[in-house]
């Protein structure tokens, strides 16, 4: 399982549950990394998509402890509940994608992390951890800069040396 996030310069991740920037390139990135993969999210994320629906050409899992079950997504109701889903798939295939919680809860079982770093300030309400602070993450490539919507941006990968098992 893996991590997909676009931080602002100071690992921010969002602002009134909305993403900080569009950014087309990153848009396309994740898309194309994504298509017929897993994509894991709490429920905020997913109510913050066009009208509350899940992301097409993709198996998607919502952490939603108190959600009525639905027929475009599987809801399941605790981070155990979600770790022993996640385990029906090729780890390399999963992908967390958000909210902020989610992340937090998920990143220490992640193998590695896609991260795409805007070089601005998105005033953002919600974070990312830092991966450069921490001793078991390593940026293990990084692209070069380009401008996507006036913001340059570069996708890194990130490697997790000691992910918890689930």
């Amino acid at each position: 399982m893996q991590a997909i996030v676009v931080v602002d310069a100071h690992w921010g991740i969002g602002k009134k549950n909305d993403l900080l920037f569009r950014l087309p390139a990153d848009m396309k990135h994740f898309r194309e990394t994504t298509a017929g993969k897993v994509v894991v999210m709490g429920s905020n994320t997913l109510a913050s998509f066009p009208e509350g629906k899940p992301l097409k050409n993709r198996t998607n899992i919502v952490l939603f402890p108190d959600g009525a079950p639905r027929d475009d997504c599987l809801i399941v109701r605790s981070v155990q509940a979600l770790l022993a889903e996640v385990k029906k798939y090729p780890a390399e295939d999963v992908f967390v994608i958000g909210g902020a919680m989610l992340y937090k809860t998920l990143l220490p079982y992640c193998s590695g992390a896609i991260v795409t770093k805007a070089a601005a300030d998105g005033g953002a309400e919600v974070f990312f951890e830092n991966l450069d602070r921490l001793s078991n993450w390593h940026c293990r490539e990084e692209s070069e800069p380009q401008e996507t919507n006036g913001i340059e941006i570069r996708f890194c990968r990130y490697t997790n040396d000691a992910p918890l098992p689930y």
